[in-house]
């Protein structure tokens, strides 16, 4: 008889997938089931994608991971999964958009987190059914402070990843499978196998996520867009980055050369005001015509007409500051890292 094997939160953790999947005594005519995040805190993602598009016997539900890929917002571990992916990870993504948002057939529902008991998954909004931010604001206006599962009353197994349940699966009345066991967290990587019901795990190698944040930090951070952000923008996320636990030197680094450009403001201020006053003394009344063909125009004009702060000189960016010190002959760092 075929089995059914319904996985848990992969999150890139390849090597506990194949261990599961060989204590599991998983054959190729069985059924493996992801509930969904496949991606993202571990240390092989494309591993542990490619296997399932490999495969022919398997399904992979949309998790609140992949359609952050798929949406193309991308915080810290979306990141690291797009720099791990490489050339691969527009095609990747391409595959991932195709995902459903749930699984289903007379002796089992899956969805990667929330459902409304007692209407049909494909009527339940796809951000609930994800695990989003969104999905869960519904949820709490549905039912309130407790998990939706409490009101699970069907004779039909839900099973659901998403929330990370401890090393061990949630069980409620053999209906009710929570089996995110934390294996991107050092835990376990949990499946469930049909009709049997059985819960098989395996260990996680080690805790890969503090791994591989570590690991990726610094090539994360040379990928952002540093100079077009504003330096409030800069604090602001150099701050949340920020991780006793992780090395801090390219943050310290993208700190010096903030601090670097605005040092270079009151000669940038000097330069700028000899200008004016060079043009102002050769130009008369033409300043204006003649400013405009300079390279700093635009804060030679704004200077003149008292209209340019002299703390900041009307540059919100690093890379406007190094616009202007370009313009005055001042070469300034361009990036931080």
């Amino acid at each position: 008889m075929r089995n059914t094997f319904i996985i848990g939160d992969i999150h890139g953790c390849y090597t506990e997938l194949l261990d599961l999947l060989d204590k599991a005594g998983v054959g190729d005519d069985d059924l493996v089931v992801s509930v969904g995040d496949l991606v993202d805190r571990g240390p092989e993602p494309g591993e542990v994608v490619d296997l399932f598009r490999a495969r022919a016997n398997s399904m992979v539900i949309m998790g609140n991971h992949e359609r952050k890929h798929v949406r193309g917002v991308l915080s810290y571990s979306q990141q690291v999964t797009r720099l791990q992916l490489g050339d691969r990870y527009e095609e990747q993504v391409r595959w991932m958009a195709e995902l459903p948002y749930h699984w289903e057939r007379e002796d089992v529902r899956v969805v990667h987190w929330g459902l409304y008991p007692g209407v049909p998954l494909d009527e339940v909004p796809e951000d609930v059914r994800a695990g989003t931010t969104s999905g869960d604001a519904r949820l709490k206006e549905r039912f309130g402070e407790g998990p939706w599962y409490d009101h699970y009353t069907d004779d039909v197994p839900v099973v659901f990843g998403h929330a990370v349940v401890g090393p061990e699966p949630l069980v409620i009345r053999d209906r009710i499978f929570g089996i995110d066991t934390g294996a991107c967290h050092g835990m376990r990587l949990t499946g469930l196998l049909l009709p049997a019901l059985k819960l098989v795990s395996v260990p996680a190698r080690r805790d890969h996520w503090a791994e591989v944040r570590n690991a990726w930090q610094a090539p994360v951070l040379r990928t952002l867009p540093w100079a077009g952000m504003t330096f409030e923008q800069i604090e602001k996320k150099v701050r949340s980055l920020r991780d006793p636990e992780l090395d801090d030197s390219v943050l310290a680094q993208i700190t010096a050369w903030t601090a670097a450009l605005r040092a270079a403001v009151p000669g940038l201020n000097e330069r700028l005001d000899a200008e004016v006053a060079r043009i102002a003394e050769a130009a008369g009344a033409e300043f204006g015509r003649v400013a405009a063909t300079h390279p700093a125009a635009s804060w030679l004009q704004r200077r003149r007409a008292g209209k340019l702060s002299p703390t900041h000189l009307g540059c919100a960016t690093p890379q406007q500051l190094i616009e202007l010190g370009r313009a005055l002959g001042v070469d300034l760092v361009a990036t931080p890292v």
